[in-house]
C-alpha cells in the first residue's frame, strides 16, 4: 500500500506472496546458500517482448521466518519487508543485483 503510484502502475502480471522459508529449488534458482529474505521469479519487464502473453504471473515471495529472525523489533520488521519488496520489484523491472546495490536497494 505504501508503494508509489508510478511503481504500482508498472507492476504487470506479478503477485506478491509469503512463505515460511525458501524451498531447496528456490535457493538453487537464487544461487544462494545464505539467508534469503525474498525472491523474484519470472520474466522481467525489460525482457518481455511481443511474444510475451498468456504467461503465468511472475512471483515475488517474501520469506517470513527469515525476515522475523533478522528483525530487532516490529518497526525493524516493517523496514526489512519494505526494503525486500523494493529489491524484488527492482528485479521485476529488470535491475541486476549490482544495479540494485548501486541504487541502495
Amino acid at each position: 500500500a505504501a508503494l508509489p503510484a508510478w511503481v504500482t502502475a508498472r507492476m504487470d502480471n506479478v503477485i506478491v506472496t509469503a512463505a515460511p522459508w525458501p524451498s531447496a529449488a528456490q535457493r538453487e534458482r537464487a544461487r544462494r546458500d545464505g539467508m534469503l529474505l525474498g525472491l523474484y521469479e519470472g520474466v522481467p519487464l525489460s525482457r518481455r517482448g511481443r511474444g510475451y502473453h498468456l504467461a503465468p504471473p511472475d512471483r515475488i515471495t517474501l520469506f517470513r521466518e527469515a525476515l522475523c529472525w533478522l528483525a530487532a523489533d516490529e518497526q525493524d520488521l516493517v523496514r526489512l519487508i519494505q526494503r525486500t519488496i523494493a529489491h524484488e520489484i527492482g528485479h521485476h523491472f529488470g535491475m541486476s543485483e549490482e544495479e540494485l546495490r548501486a541504487a541502495g536497494v
